[in-house]
């Protein structure tokens, strides 16, 4: 009897659970589009009255929009290096150390991610108010990174436990100290992942709300400014445009971060 091969055509049945599930994940993020272009001001009437593009205009001339958007980016860039250094050195520990309690510190270095973000909201707030720190950018950036760490940290342990042991052994056989080892056989066997990690860190960060509103105090990020535009009828069209945006930045590093997940598993394969 011929088994079925990943080759054969899918079923009716498999095609339309697909496009079910797609139109249900996307279809809301189509209407935000759509709605960009609208030409009504305050509701959400359809068909659209029109279509228009001048609340492209009216956002980018938002001066607090940009103001937010900036703060994004820079809590973003900033939790995603801390998040490379931290992730990559706890992962780091975990596979190379045999310990007793190994497991479950690993399992508390991914938990803060499967927590509910206002648990971890609250918790950094009281933690906060009991240093008597000062809500700044750097609050924000501590609370992004929390969650951050994780990505990372499962990343670059997914690719330390695909990588042969016998490379870091011959490599110290042959006198290269730790650093050397670390450049020249670590480092070029995890950069894929370490990139893949970054990138979907960042995305995590800049589109954070819950996080954010216990640890930002008066500041706002995009997402908070995306929020406290929803109780103003009139600006709905101009929340869509920066809605959109939003989906836009964030789909750019998630996409190049499973391109680059795809094709390493693909060379691993091949190599094997």
């Amino acid at each position: 009897m011929r088994s079925k091969s990943y080759t054969d055509k899918p079923s009716l049945g498999l095609i339309l659970g697909a496009a079910g599930t797609m139109l249900f994940l996307h279809v809301p993020i189509w209407i935000i589009f759509l709605y960009s272009f609208t030409t009504d001001e305050a509701t959400y009437s359809f068909p659209l009255p029109g279509l228009t593009t001048k609340w492209f205009g009216v956002a980018l001339q938002r001066s607090d929009l940009w103001d937010a958007l900036f703060l994004s980016a820079r809590v973003a860039a900033v939790a995603t290096v801390a998040a490379l250094i931290l992730g990559t050195l706890a992962a780091a520990a975990v596979y190379r150390s045999d310990f007793f309690g190994r497991d479950a510190v690993s399992f508390l270095l991914v938990l803060p991610i499967a927590l509910p973000g206002i648990v971890t909201g609250i918790a950094l707030r009281s933690a906060i108010g009991t240093l008597n720190i000062p809500f700044s950018y750097w609050t924000i950036v501590i609370g992004h990174a929390t969650f951050c760490v994780v990505v990372v940290y499962n990343n670059v342990l997914a690719r330390f436990r695909r990588m042969s042991g016998s490379q870091i052994e011959a490599s110290m056989d042959l006198g290269a100290n730790s650093f050397q080892t670390f450049r020249y056989v670590v480092l070029p066997n995890i950069a894929t992942a370490l990139v893949a990690g970054g990138m979907l860190a960042f995305a995590l960060s800049f589109d954070e709300v819950i996080v954010t509103t216990f640890t930002a105090g008066q500041q706002s990020t995009l997402p908070i400014w995306i929020f406290s535009q929803l109780v103003r009828p009139r600006d709905r069209p101009v929340t869509n445009v920066v809605a959109t945006i939003v989906v836009l930045i964030t789909f750019l590093p998630i996409f190049f971060a499973q391109r680059i997940s795809a094709q390493s598993s693909d060379t691993d394969g091949e190599t094997k």
